[in-house]
């Protein structure tokens, strides 16, 4: 399950998590994110119980997308500990993404 954190349970749900956690950065408008929501949605069954799969819609909580200097979206950021340790800017296959995560476990 993709869980949908906000400017108000982002510390809870990805600084806090003992589990890597992937934030997509996303809005309802944009071509590129639908691409990329699917696959996150997939990654979230592939991963339950390893890691966090998030959405954030940067047009609802611009606090979280301005601290981390959120430009273009799709972006998805690796958290790992509460510390961002990877980055992807733009739609990618799924398997670029499964790479990215596969070396934070």
């Amino acid at each position: 399950m993709v869980i949908e954190v906000t400017d108000a349970n982002f510390d809870e749900i990805v600084i806090n998590s003992d589990k890597p956690v992937i934030v997509d950065f996303w809005a309802e408008w944009c071509g590129p994110c639908r691409m990329v929501g699917p696959i996150v949605a997939e990654m979230s069954d592939d991963y339950d119980g390893k890691a966090i799969m998030t959405k954030l819609d940067v047009d609802s909580n611009p606090g979280v997308s301005t601290k981390y200097g959120i430009r273009n979206i799709p972006t998805m950021l690796f958290f790992k500990n509460g510390e961002i340790v990877d980055k992807q800017v733009g739609a990618v296959p799924k398997k670029v993404l499964s790479q990215k995560l596969d070396a934070l476990l």
